[in-house]
């Protein structure tokens, strides 16, 4: 077949893909959801999006899916208390402020990046196979296996936090909780993706309920409208001050303190960029991924600054309870504000959002990962047994794989479950760094392998011009932000042996993934002019799916949370 890798054992170079083949040609083969591909069976067939994927998997999300998906991701309430509190603590409440209105600014541009490549290229694994399309094999192998390893890992981390906020209520046995909680999770990841779809758009409700609930309730503690406490307005601001002296003194000190927000703030869009994950399974997914990123970015980030601006209001960040790691709600700066105003009944309120938020992503979690390894066994970067799926179109080997490594959330059985999930936190927040470096270099390669063949970004299915200069700042601003995300053992005194190996570790791990790749099945980098930009688009528009969404009515327009 013309415009086809094979594999390194027939070495056959025509095109700008590596595939999987075998005897027979694709066309010749039959798959069967619940049995997955023949030994013989050729998985990749030369098309962006395979056919092995459109017969395997169910087209079972709306647009409505996909943005809520996205936002249940992103507004990861169980660590975001703890951290926006931190973040208030460490760089003030205008260190904070504009620490998260930074991360959000790269948040918009990874989101435009991410929406206009998957317009192009709607497959299962998103920015993991553009890699493999765009860049480099080795790089979608690397890329996509610390994907897959940050959900493993994630998936007992917001087990042990789930079990954290039920601890809040009862002293039973957190083993009781943590066998329930896989179960259900297991329950979940084997039904249609339609059931999970409408799991996570109820979650994601709740949380935005819970967000504009707490901002509203600030706002009336803040401005005096609670009997027998004072308005505050923006006297913390004033009292101990915007900025929070951070390590050093003087103008670096602030400095400092709101660089160190950065982290957190990663941490608190983490999961925006899940939303294209599930193309293969997505109505649709040309008109309504790019029409999910360019919304939600916008959503998330002005419920975090709503946020934060509050917290900054309510809570001194001289505070000592703000820098507490109990692990529960208590630990919300909404709550200590709460608390002090009288208001009883918010600590469990808040910590039951918070359980619905934590379980939400245990689920994102086995989503993203058993998807994310379904696409790398389709590119033949994991083993076959990988694209087995059940007849209503679900990787469940994947499932299996993922839910095994569940079981190290009995850890906090023994151990402090705080420091389990901390601890599991801290060796994969840099991995959400290396995704969106990921999806931007991914971008800008697009963009150069159009200008090297000649072909105008307005034939893309989706395009802005503005995308050809943010998603180099994304770009730039992401390596930086990875590169001094444990700035702090480096200054004297600090020096952490734990901290560094948590901040830095990802980075040998995803270097070391991609040589050995390279060294093992000597890949190219793809040239420019290889790069099947014209298949691409040429599929785009002959996919009797890729039909635009009707405009939306004024009302939708209006409506913050799904339209």
């Amino acid at each position: 077949m013309a415009g086809i890798f094979k594999d390194q054992d027939s070495s056959t170079k025509t095109g700008s893909q590596y595939i999987v083949q075998d005897v027979h040609d694709v066309e010749d083969q039959h798959f069967t959801p619940q049995s997955g591909p023949s030994s013989a069976a050729v998985v990749d067939d030369g098309q962006i999006v395979t056919q092995y994927e459109r017969q395997s998997l169910i087209r079972g999300l709306g647009q409505r899916h996909i943005q809520m998906i996205a936002i249940a991701g992103a507004i990861v309430w169980y660590g975001s208390l703890s951290r926006s509190g931190g973040s208030i603590a460490t760089g003030g409440p205008l260190g904070a402020l504009l620490g998260y209105l930074f991360v959000g600014l790269v948040v918009c541009c990874i989101q435009f990046a991410l929406g206009e490549v998957s317009a192009l290229l709607p497959v299962t694994g998103s920015f993991v196979r553009h890699a493999e399309i765009l860049v480099d094999p080795a790089l979608a192998f690397a890329v996509g296996w610390n994907v897959v390893y940050g959900c493993f890992i994630s998936v007992p981390s917001e087990i042990s936090a789930s079990v954290v906020l039920i601890q809040y209520w009862t002293d039973i046995n957190a083993a009781v909780w943590v066998t329930i909680l896989i179960v259900v999770s297991v329950a979940v990841a084997v039904s249609l993706i339609s059931v999970y779809g409408e799991i996570e758009f109820i979650f994601a409700i709740l949380k935005i309920l819970l967000v504009i609930f707490v901002v509203i309730l600030g706002l009336v503690i803040d401005l005096g409208g609670v009997p027998g406490v004072p308005r505050r307005g923006f006297h913390y601001w004033k009292d101990p001050g915007p900025f929070v002296e951070y390590i050093a003194t003087g103008s670096l000190g602030r400095f400092l303190g709101f660089w160190a927000v950065m982290t957190n703030a990663v941490y608190s869009f983490a999961g925006v960029e899940s939303l294209a994950t599930t193309a293969g399974e997505t109505k649709n997914p040309r008109q309504n991924i790019p029409k999910a990123c360019k919304r939600v970015f916008a959503r998330v980030s002005i419920f975090y600054v709503a946020t934060v601006i509050v917290v900054g209001m309510l809570v001194s960040s001289a505070d000592e309870r703000l820098g507490t790691d109990s692990g529960t709600a208590a630990t919300s700066p909404f709550v200590i504000a709460a608390g002090d105003a009288g208001i009883k009944a918010i600590p469990s309120v808040v910590n039951a959002v918070c359980l619905t938020s934590a379980w939400s992503a245990s689920n994102q979690s086995i989503l993203t990962g058993t998807r994310t390894l379904y696409g790398l066994a389709v590119k033949g970067h994991a083993p076959k047994i990988f694209l087995r799926t059940t007849k209503w179109g679900v990787p469940y080997m994947c499932v299996l794989l993922q839910v095994a490594f569940s079981f190290l959330a009995y850890m906090c059985v023994s151990n402090n479950a705080m420091n389990v999930f901390w601890w599991f936190v801290d060796l994969t927040a840099a991995g959400t760094l290396v995704s969106w470096i990921t999806i931007a270099f991914n971008h800008i390669r697009l963009l150069q392998a159009l200008d090297k063949q000649g072909i105008s970004p307005t034939e893309l299915p989706w395009h802005n011009r503005i995308t050809r200069y943010t998603s180099w700042f994304a770009l730039v601003s992401c390596v930086v932000i990875l590169l001094t995300g444990g700035f702090v053992v480096f200054t004297t005194g600090n020096w952490d042996p734990a901290s560094f190996v948590s901040s830095y570790l990802d980075i040998p791990l995803v270097l070391f993934a991609y040589g050995g790749y390279k060294l093992i099945r000597r890949t190219e980098i793809i040239p420019l002019n290889l790069v099947p930009v014209q298949q691409a688009i040429e599929e785009a528009n002959n996919d009797p799916e890729n039909v635009p969404i009707k405009k939306d009515s004024i009302w939708t327009r209006m409506n913050i949370l799904w339209g």
